[in-house]
């Protein structure tokens, strides 16, 4: 508790002497008042404090960005005593902090809704962190914390449409899953005939020999791989936090949009996610638990990027087709892409920027396209 004592204190001295020195019965009058009305307060922050009771909803706790929940708040005290208004100190995913205050409202319950915009992906805690009890005269105050009022708002990336992916040596993977049913080069085992083989596909001289149609079983040809690299370090500013904000955003949303759109392939996807929480996402995964790591990205891996690009291009065997999404380029990036794309497999960056026409960044995008790697630049969108 908090206690504002040093003026009251010295207004009740000066009264007191004033009081003893003239003997006025004016100023034992005021002084006793003084003295009751500091008691009085006092008593009404406990008994507020004490019996004070919150509560609070959300209509979901899981949303994609640009979308709305609505909070509910309900406030109840027991006390008697007359208080100035309860302030509640609010945390959502709107705005870091924030503070409302209700009418004092002994014995009634208080119901307050408050609609939030998830305007950026990521977990936030939201609800009342504490409440603040104060008596009418500002003397004395209590901060009483409200830990079981918070819950995590997740708010999960959206996705746009992307192009599909050419994996090398240049088929689309869409193309590739549909083609990819059966290596007549490989026979691996044979089987009973069924209606609809193919007559190719008949082991003529076993049928003979067993009396009965036997058809050769094939390998299916393994897929490539489709290697999705974030660059999760803290992004540029551009002078100004929103901008860091946006641009977490969109790079949040394109890895999901990539991903999302090559889970209903037959090619297998990984994304790694370094950070202070690193996980390998994968295709087996599924795309809810996809979003969900990705809305846990907290941008706070303090490696550089091209040492992540150096250590996943020592893993490029089966990879087919590798997505670089990040908010900056330098030569040292654009080097290892290109080495990258001299591996063998297709590269495609999405470069998120405010200023895609930048002279700095065009001669290392001529080098990229020179080399034969996609280039897609985005620029942020707020939601």
């Amino acid at each position: 508790m908090k206690c504002r004592l040093a003026l009251p204190l010295s207004l009740l001295a000066a009264m007191l002497a004033v009081a003893f020195a003239t003997g006025s019965e004016l100023f034992y009058m005021l002084s006793i008042l003084l003295l009751l009305a500091g008691i009085t307060g006092f008593f009404s922050v406990l008994w507020a404090s004490g019996t004070l009771s919150v509560s609070t909803r959300i209509s979901e706790d899981t949303v994609h960005r640009g979308e709305d929940v609505l909070l509910q708040f309900s406030l109840r005290h027991k006390g008697r005593i007359p208080i100035a208004p309860v302030a509640l100190e609010l945390v959502s995913a709107a705005a870091d902090s924030r503070e409302i205050r209700l009418k004092d409202e002994p014995g009634r319950l208080q119901t307050l809704q408050m609609p939030v915009h998830a305007a950026h992906v990521g977990i936030y805690p939201s609800g009342i962190r504490a409440c603040v009890v104060e008596d009418l005269l500002g003397l004395f105050s209590r901060r009483v914390p409200m830990d079981r009022s918070l819950f995590d708002l997740t708010v999960l990336p959206r996705t746009f449409e992307t192009k599909p992916l050419v994996l090398s040596p240049g088929d689309p993977g869409s193309e590739a899953m549909h083609r990819a049913t059966e290596d007549i080069s490989a026979p691996s085992d044979v089987r009973a005939y069924q209606a609809g083989d193919a007559m190719k596909k008949i082991h003529w001289k076993l049928s003979v020999k067993k009396g009965e149609l036997m058809v050769r079983k094939f390998d299916e040809p393994i897929l490539q791989d489709v290697l999705i690299v974030m660059d999760c370090s803290r992004p540029p500013s551009w002078g100004h936090p929103q901008a860091e904000a946006d641009l977490r955003d969109l790079l949040l949303e394109t890895a999901a949009s990539v991903f999302s759109q090559q889970a209903v392939t037959g090619h297998s996807v990984r994304m790694p996610l370094p950070g202070s929480h690193p996980v390998d996402v994968e295709k087996s995964m599924g795309v809810p638990i996809a979003f969900q790591y990705l809305a846990r990205v907290d941008f706070s891996e303090t490696d550089r990027f091209e040492r992540v690009l150096m250590m996943e291009s020592g893993r490029l065997r089966k990879v087919g087709c590798v997505v670089v999404i990040s908010a900056r380029l330098n030569s040292a990036m654009v080097d290892l892409m290109i080495r990258m794309r001299r591996m063998g497999p297709a590269i495609r960056l999405y470069l998120a920027t405010f200023a895609p026409d930048d002279a700095n960044v065009r001669p290392l995008l001529s080098r990229l396209e020179q080399a034969s790697v996609e280039i897609e630049t985005l620029t942020p969108r707020p939601a």
